[in-house]
């Protein structure tokens, strides 16, 4: 029986909590909607794919990751104020994108792509954190390994780095404080987070 190594397709299902096996349930990933991602990759969670090495098909697992291990500290230069001059669409700003509460996706000046969740927007300026949504959380991973295989040759070859990623995932860089005030272009598309 094949054990999760590198490169192996893992299928697995889990419900995602904060804090322990006694916080809120935030994500969960069923037997119809499983998460499947190639191991070693680096699209995962370094520490969430280690806690995962050697598990066969039909194990079941629980992890827990403190904040260092996941996504951090919440970091306050991730939380910046943009011109809103930056969100124009045609000489227009983009109210249907840009309000309140909104997640946007955009990207900083060196191609790095990036969340922001719209906290403020004023005549002059948009305020957007772009810290990641489980910034400062320990999580808990309870769940069950549903299949383990070698990697396709396809599978082993796709371009990964676009991320296209849950709560587990570390596919995007969580480092969101390289985003200064004339770097970031909302019409870039991708980002990834809790969803």
């Amino acid at each position: 029986m094949l054990e999760i190594g590198k490169n192996s397709m893992v299928t697995l299902t889990y419900d995602l909590r904060i804090d322990d096996q006694n916080g809120e349930v935030i994500e969960q990933a069923s037997e119809e909607q499983p998460l499947q991602f190639l191991y070693g990759a680096g699209v995962m969670l370094p520490k969430f794919e280690s806690h995962l090495s050697g598990l066969h098909e039909g194990e079941p697992f629980t992890i827990e990751l403190k904040k260092d291990d996941a996504y951090g500290d919440v970091n306050s230069d991730a939380v910046v104020e943009l011109p809103k001059n930056v969100f124009l669409v045609d000489g227009k700003f983009d109210d249907e994108l840009i309000k309140l509460g909104n997640t946007v996706p955009m990207m900083s000046s060196n191609g790095q792509r990036m969340n922001g969740l719209v906290l403020e927007i004023t005549e002059e300026i948009v305020k957007m954190d772009f810290n990641h949504p489980l910034a400062g959380e320990d999580l808990f991973f309870a769940g069950k390994v549903i299949e383990v295989r070698e990697a396709t040759y396809d599978e082993l070859t796709q371009d990964t780095s676009g991320g296209g990623c849950g709560c587990g995932s570390g596919g995007c860089d969580t480092d969101s404080s390289g985003c200064e005030t004339d770097s970031c272009d909302p019409n870039s598309g991708g980002g990834c987070g809790c969803g």
